[in-house]
């Protein structure tokens, strides 16, 4: 006969060292968590000791707000908090920590004692938790105004735990890295970090912009700075606000993306697909973009109740948050030649995209080294084929002008404080590179690449300001699904026939698909039919058959661009440089490689030893 296990109360500390299982991972944790806590307060400088990579000694200093004495028992229990108080607060958390666990969990693992003082007296008092019980232990302390929090000997109680632990230089590698986060996003509190008596960072408050971009490169790289995309964006009740690293400086690693919500640091599936999107155009496979960003937001319109660790988040607007990050940061990237150019030249800016006329026509400016395109090159593609082979003859027809294109210069030469951002051709090597000279040096054009991205930037537009043709298949296809997407299906039978899909429900767990897009004919539909249901599911959109119509132009342009040892002419190389100025991206192709390089006079002169 089985015995019939009774229900107990777990004692407190056991309690807590569950808890702090999923608070306290490893000595990085708790420094999370104590920081968090002190910016919460309302430092502005907070001192960082550690010993042994954290495993010994632990140590926060704050000059916050402090904690009154008659609520030091309650600082190290469970579920007791300044932060919130009733549900309402829940539902719009405006501070870092609110949860009111993280310092009982530690100290349910850990030797910990804080002090505290809540004025200027110079007295505080000096709270420690003791026994199964964990029963708080109050003395007087001397203390200025703030919090200092000591935590020795993490894991102790918890053999099991701490054999998990790394060695000390790499726990001490997670504690920087944790600080670092944190100091990216708090620029008006100073940070100082000692590590075994040597200090590591010291870092002043940076009030100023100058002083927020020295903090950003000390802790990111000054290359990173001196490439970055500062971006500013922001429409009703959304604000994006950071650098964006250029795609020049992508890196092989994920390992320098700072995404922040509210100051909060957040790993979010929304945010990255939204990043991926933005870039996606723009960088080498296997390449990952580097950005510092903040997303400011009513509190109420994010959920930060989600996991304890806080990283994870839920947008009430899951939609319109992808949507508002991915054409911000899009156009942010888009701004890339304009702010490469500008800081090339203040005096002159490159011709712009009429957005209201055709898709490639170029807006004139009142700079008179303005060329326009030839007929040929100017004509616009708009995919109307009924079928595959009229689509793929059609687009043939509109790479051939675009290949063979020659572009006359005006006639009036420029004053040098006219002169175009990219400069003039000189010549061309080996039948690759154009050079050109502008107002600061020598400017070195990847031909091929930049060619590349020109052809494929005309046929997105060219597609997007078209439509789609659809192909009728004839017999329709059953795609197996399971009863959630094909209840999805119904929902998104609009969003299908904007993509050139028919599709529609033909059983619990079946789909039918009627007419494809006719340029996608030899791709796998059934599966990209699911990809698209999935990211409705998450995203309540897809860009799936923009990816794959996208991949399918690149593909185009890379065989149609001018190829290496083409001869071109002085007009052809100046019209390639002036439609590079008029077009979105084109200091990278569509693989992610640069397509021109500035070298200034000064650089030059240091090859030649000149000035010396």
């Amino acid at each position: 006969m089985m015995n019939l296990a009774r229900i107990n109360r777990l004692e407190t500390q056991l309690a807590n060292q569950i808890a702090a299982g999923e608070v306290v991972e490893r000595p990085a944790s708790v420094i999370k968590e104590l920081l968090e806590n002190a910016i919460d307060a309302g430092a502005t400088q907070i001192d960082i000791t550690i010993e042994e990579g954290g495993i010994g000694l632990l140590q926060v200093r704050d000059n916050g707000s402090g904690i009154h004495p008659d609520d030091l028992p309650l600082a190290l229990a469970r579920h007791a908090t300044s932060k919130i108080r009733g549900l309402d607060d829940l539902d719009a958390v405006s501070s870092l920590g609110f949860r009111g666990e993280a310092l009982a969990s530690i100290a349910s693992v850990s030797r910990l004692s804080l002090t505290s003082s809540a004025d200027d007296s110079g007295l505080g008092w000096c709270v420690q938790s003791e026994g199964r019980d964990m029963v708080a232990t109050v003395t007087p302390a001397n203390h200025a105004r703030g919090t200092t929090v000591t935590v020795r000997d993490i894991f102790f109680n918890t053999p099991a735990r701490r054999k998990f632990l790394k060695s000390a230089p790499t726990e001490f590698g997670h504690i920087e890295e944790v600080i670092k986060r944190l100091s990216l996003a708090n620029f008006h509190v100073g940070l100082q970090l000692q590590h075994n008596g040597a200090r590591r960072w010291h870092f002043k408050p940076a009030l100023t912009e100058l002083e927020q971009l020295r903090r950003v490169s000390v802790l990111c790289g000054l290359p990173f700075i001196e490439n970055a995309i500062p971006i500013d964006v922001e429409v009703t009740g959304l604000q994006l606000s950071g650098w964006l690293g250029s795609p020049s400086m992508a890196r092989g690693q994920a390992d320098m993306q700072y995404f922040y919500v509210n100051g909060r640091v957040v790993r979010d599936k929304v945010v990255s697909h939204a990043i991926r999107t933005a870039y996606r155009d723009v960088l080498a496979p296997n390449r990952h973009p580097a950005f510092v960003l903040f997303l400011q937001l009513d509190p109420s319109s994010v959920d930060v109740n989600v996991h304890p660790t806080k990283h994870e988040v839920r947008f009430r607007e899951q939609r319109w948050v992808h949507e508002f990050l991915a054409r911000s940061i899009h156009r942010g990237l888009a701004g890339l030649k304009t702010e490469h150019y500008s800081s090339l030249s203040s005096t002159s800016q490159p011709a712009i995209v009429n957005q209201t006329s055709s898709p490639q026509t170029i807006q004139p400016t009142e700079q008179n080294y303005l060329v326009l395109p030839s007929a040929g090159y100017n004509q616009s593609y708009r995919v109307s084929a009924q079928n595959t082979s009229q689509a793929q003859d059609s687009i043939a027809d509109y790479l051939a002008p675009l290949r063979d294109a020659i572009i006359q210069p005006n006639n009036t030469l420029p004053t040098a404080n006219l002169m175009p951002p990219l400069g003039y051709a000189l010549a061309q090597l080996h039948g690759i590179y154009v050079l050109a000279q502008n107002e600061h040096g020598l400017v070195i054009v990847d031909m091929h690449a930049a060619h590349e991205r020109l052809m494929y930037e005309r046929l997105k537009i060219a597609w997007q300001t078209g439509r789609l043709a659809s192909q009728p298949l004839l017999i329709g296809q059953t795609v197996a699904v399971s009863r959630a997407e094909a209840e999805l299906s119904e929902q998104a039978q609009a969003w299908f026939q904007q993509l050139g899909f028919d599709v529609d429900r033909i059983g619990e767990e079946a789909v039918v698909v009627r007419a494809i897009p006719a340029l996608l004919h030899k791709a796998d539909f059934s599966g990209l039919i699911r990809d698209i249901l999935a990211d409705f599911r998450t995203h309540g959109q897809s860009h799936r058959v923009e990816e794959a119509i996208n991949e399918l132009f690149s593909s185009m342009a890379c065989h149609g661009a001018v190829r290496a040892n083409r001869a071109l002419s002085l007009p052809e190389m100046n019209a390639l440089l002036r439609d590079m100025e008029a077009t979105e991206f084109s200091s990278q192709c569509n693989h992610g490689r640069p397509t021109w390089r500035q070298f200034s006079v000064a650089e030059l002169d240091k090859l030649f030893w000149r000035g010396r």
